[in-house]
């Protein structure tokens, strides 16, 4: 696809000002950019759109999976501050199809659109060597989870509630709360976000 080609994009971004910005730089370009209140719908009506989402904290990492969940699964390009390497990097490992400081220039954020589009993937020096030295994620505490946590994990990335675990699983519902809340105390985390965020960034649900 030609970088001049015409593409629908979704601005995610707390600051209206950032957000305006972008959309005054990118529809220079003729590109179809907005800031649509509810992304899965606006998602719905332009299947392979370009999603620009600033990525903060682990609510948005949060955002970032659900979004890459989707299908037609749609083009996130994450835009993380441009301080925090490991953040780019817990992004690529979301899902997102690339990773462009926030604070990077308009023309670097076109270059990165373009580039995503044509099935290429940008990120930072600084992202991309830590990724392929395996770092930038957090490391578990003590031992590695057993292969029916893991299952636990890979299921509820995927989704699933915690009620419809203990039905699959044959646990109350009260058992498996119990279970779960055991199973992160170990891992060192509170919450079922930061347990996948964990297993994505030490490989656990890759198989």
């Amino acid at each position: 696809m030609q970088a001049t080609a015409i593409v629908h994009v979704a601005v995610l971004d707390p600051l209206p000002m950032f957000r305006r910005g972008v959309v005054a730089s990118l529809s220079g370009d003729g590109h179809l950019v907005d800031e649509p209140e509810s992304i899965e719908a606006w998602l719905r009506e332009h299947p392979g759109a370009v999603v620009l989402l600033t990525v903060h904290s682990a609510e948005d990492l949060d955002r970032l999976i659900t979004l890459c969940g989707l299908r037609p699964r749609p083009l996130v390009v994450a835009l993380p501050s441009s301080d925090d390497s490991s953040l780019g990097v817990r992004a690529m490992r979301a899902g997102a199809r690339s990773v462009v400081a926030r604070e990077a220039t308009e023309s670097a954020l076109r270059r990165a659109i373009s580039a995503t589009l044509d099935g290429e993937t940008v990120m930072p020096a600084d992202v991309a060597g830590l990724l392929v030295a395996g770092q930038g994620g957090r490391s578990a505490r003590g031992p590695a989870p057993s292969a029916e946590q893991i299952d636990w994990l890979r299921r509820l990335s995927d989704g699933w509630t915690v009620t419809r675990l203990a039905l699959d699983t044959g646990y109350s519902e009260r058992a498996i709360y119990r279970l779960l809340r055991a199973f992160y105390q170990k891992l060192g985390v509170s919450t079922r976000l930061e347990a996948i965020m964990l297993a994505r960034d030490n490989g656990w649900l890759e198989n």
